[in-house]
């Protein structure tokens, strides 16, 4: 559907998630986790949204439910994956459920109490054998919810209060003849393309190294180019002391004992006489660190600064010759080992210390290109002549083009892009290239594009395989159905739009202390 992308999509699945479905969803086999606070949300509570705290337990409950459900469908997510994304979905299903819960008392919305005894009765958490179990409902509330009966109604009223809300905002998704016709014109003129693209790191190879006569005529006609590219990359010849780093990580929690410390100290140091005895720091990694975003890569941290890392920690990697391993190192995430695998010392190389190497540099670029726009031009005339791409760049590989197969071209490969709209700001698999889709949708049919396109840093000869237009027959056919994608997008935009207008007159205070302590407990 058009403008019905995938944050989009996402944003409605958590809208409607947080309604009365979401309440009922989270039935007994979850775990809660207690919290602390911070000056601005009471210690209970995961955030405030206009006064109303959010309960710290529901936070804990939607989260571990997240959680698992991943993990059920054989997707377990790594902590600092779910403190990225889950915590975020989580946190903004639970403000978005009770802002529309008090927009809805401010527009007079409520739930009746046949409403409310028929969603309680048709809740499989509150039956037995297919049928409302009234001990089973009280038993529920009591062991799972920790609510009396009272206290869990008015909550699932308020929530069903906001499912009304949303209600209202999406029968207000209109759609006219004319927005369904445009929607149909820009959806249903269409494209295929195949397109072959000339880079000149594919041509770097063949460029040999200039003369000196030939560098230093370069290096005066391009003074300012020699000039610019040494201060965009300044940190190259400007680096401070570095060091290509693994370690391994036994974690300890913020309030650790001394004797909880002393213990982890123990381990590490075991681990590193495990290692001084012989065995190989990556694998001992591998197998114990109990850091998640270094642990599978061996501990690698890869190169490193003095200013990247915490004092303690820089002291002993750069006190550290090449190939040996530390002593336990305390931070506040626990003990490390670290092992120095290479040191740089640092370096301030002036312009014109290098500007012999930059001249050279860009003398190659500047050479490549030009072939690479060369051969570009001579697969035009081929293509012309009525070989089709896919004779002349025929994929390397797997019959499969190294684009779609997410790795580096080094040679140029035909490339099917699939079907696109007129409306389309990039192209499959190829990216921006507007000069492109402006020549490849004034074709009338299948023909080869008449030009080289200069697209990034490469050029691309390209050929219209199939083309489809818009017609009053087809629109006839297809009317209901556009109608009903066009409303449906439109309720999203209409939803977002309710959301953010909430948020942006409302007061949000989120408690980061407390929500953490059950993503780092789960």
């Amino acid at each position: 559907m058009e403008g019905l992308n995938l944050r989009k999509v996402v944003s409605l699945v958590f809208i409607v998630g947080i309604a009365v479905v979401f309440t009922l969803q989270f039935g007994p086999g979850s775990t809660g986790f207690g919290g602390s606070g911070n000056p601005t949300v009471a210690p209970s509570a995961a955030a405030t949204v206009n006064g109303k705290e959010i309960p710290i337990r529901e936070f804990s409950r939607a989260y571990t439910q997240q959680i698992n459900t991943l993990r059920n469908q054989g997707r377990p997510i790594p902590e600092a994956l779910a403190r990225q994304f889950i915590v975020p979905q989580v946190m903004d299903q639970l403000v978005n459920g009770e802002l529309l819960s008090q927009a809805a008392e401010r527009y007079g919305i409520v739930a009746s109490d046949e409403e409310l005894r028929e969603l309680i009765h048709k809740s499989p958490s509150f039956q037995t054998n297919g049928q409302f179990d009234f001990e089973r409902y009280k038993r529920v509330l009591r062991d799972f919810y920790r609510m009396t009966e009272p206290q869990f109604e008015e909550e699932l009223r308020r929530d069903m209060a906001a499912q009304k809300m949303l209600e209202v905002v999406r029968s207000s998704a209109a759609v006219s003849d004319d927005e369904v016709r445009v929607r149909y014109d820009k959806d249903a003129n269409t494209a295929r393309v195949v397109f072959a693209r000339f880079l000149p790191t594919m041509y770097a190879n063949k460029v040999p190294a200039p003369t000196a006569q030939q560098l230093e005529e370069f290096r005066k006609a391009n003074e300012k180019k020699v000039s610019d590219y040494y201060e965009a990359n300044r940190f190259m010849y400007q680096q401070p002391e570095r060091a290509k780093v693994r370690q391994i990580l036994v974690k300890l929690a913020p309030d650790a004992t001394a004797e909880q410390k002393d213990a982890a100290k123990a381990r590490a140091q075991a681990l590193r006489q495990e290692i001084v005895g012989g065995k190989d720091f990556v694998a001992v990694a591998q197998e114990r660190s109990e850091d998640p975003g270094t642990k599978a890569a061996g501990g690698d941290l890869g190169w490193v600064e003095r200013a990247s890392l915490e004092p303690a920690l820089a002291d002993a990697v750069f006190a550290l010759a090449p190939n040996t391993v530390s002593e336990p190192i305390e931070t506040k995430l626990g003990i490390h080992l670290v092992k120095v695998e290479i040191k740089q010392p640092a370096s301030d190389k002036k312009l014109e210390d290098v500007q012999n190497e930059i001249a050279t540099t860009l003398y190659k670029q500047e050479q490549a290109k030009g072939l690479a726009k060369a051969e570009a031009e001579k697969a035009l005339a081929s293509a012309k002549g009525g070989q089709t791409l896919q004779q002349l760049f025929p994929a390397e590989k797997e019959g499969q083009p190294a684009l779609q197969r997410f790795e580096t071209e080094t040679r140029p490969e035909a490339v099917e892009t699939g079907s696109f709209t007129a409306g389309s700001e990039s192209v499959p698999y190829l990216g921006p290239a507007p000069q492109l889709i402006t020549s490849a949708f004034s074709a009338q049919g299948p023909q080869v594009l008449d030009q080289v396109f200069p697209v990034g840093e490469g050029f691309v000869v390209a050929q219209v395989t199939e083309r489809q237009k818009a017609s009053d027959e087809d629109f006839t056919k297809k009317k209901d159905e556009l109608r009903e994608q066009a409303r449906r997008a439109k309720q999203i935009e209409l939803e977002q739009s309710f959301l953010k207008a909430l948020k942006d007159t409302g007061k949000v205070s989120t408690n980061t202390e407390a929500i953490e302590s059950v993503v780092g407990a789960s």
